[in-house]
């Protein structure tokens, strides 16, 4: 677990956080983690994906087969700056991001005013184990592309304010992000 410098902001700024968005690659228990955690804080979670489909009223297949992958960007990004919204209006929310959410800088900057971003890394032969029987993943059917959309996108998430390890199990995960300081912060703030 390490902090990492923002972009824009010190990790532990001296504005309140109204989020915590977990970031990382397909596979990395962002969803199984941020279930725990924000029962652990006692906020609500989101999972982006889910807030994606709703908005668009299909899934996200469809989306991609129907509007292309510039399509669903454009859904993802709208459906993360509601949740954005609705966090500083007076909502906290442990947001799991989508895979490829944090690789797009306007994605960032939505994100910097509201809370700190938490990577979950983890090697991608790891990660592909995890996914590669998911067929409903339309980036995860070929190994090699996986490994470069992984190397890739890993330079942005190299971004977030925070990095902990998640090719251990969830449990392991959840206790590293809970022992972040500003996530201590956090649970007197909640």
């Amino acid at each position: 677990m390490s902090a990492r410098d923002g972009e824009d902001r010190p990790a532990d700024s001296a504005v309140e956080p109204r989020a915590i968005f977990l970031a990382g690659f397909m596979g990395s228990g962002k969803t199984t983690v941020g279930r725990a955690l924000a029962a652990r804080l006692a906020w609500p979670f989101v999972d982006l994906d889910d807030e994606i489909e709703c908005a668009a009223a299909k899934d996200i297949p469809g989306i991609f087969a129907d509007d292309g992958e510039d399509g669903f960007r454009d859904w993802e990004h709208l459906a993360l700056a509601e949740q954005a919204n609705r966090a500083l209006s007076g909502t906290p929310v442990v947001l799991a991001l989508g895979g490829g959410t944090y690789a797009f800088a306007r994605n960032r900057r939505v994100m910097r005013p509201v809370g700190p971003t938490v990577w979950l890394d983890a090697p991608a032969h790891t990660l592909w184990e995890r996914v590669r029987q998911a067929s409903h993943r339309p980036l995860a059917r070929d190994r090699e592309a996986f490994v470069r959309l992984h190397a890739r996108r890993a330079v942005s998430y190299s971004k977030s304010d925070y990095r902990v390890d998640a090719s251990r199990r969830a449990p392991e995960v959840v206790r590293s992000v809970l022992g972040l300081r500003l996530v201590k912060r956090l649970t007197a703030y909640g």
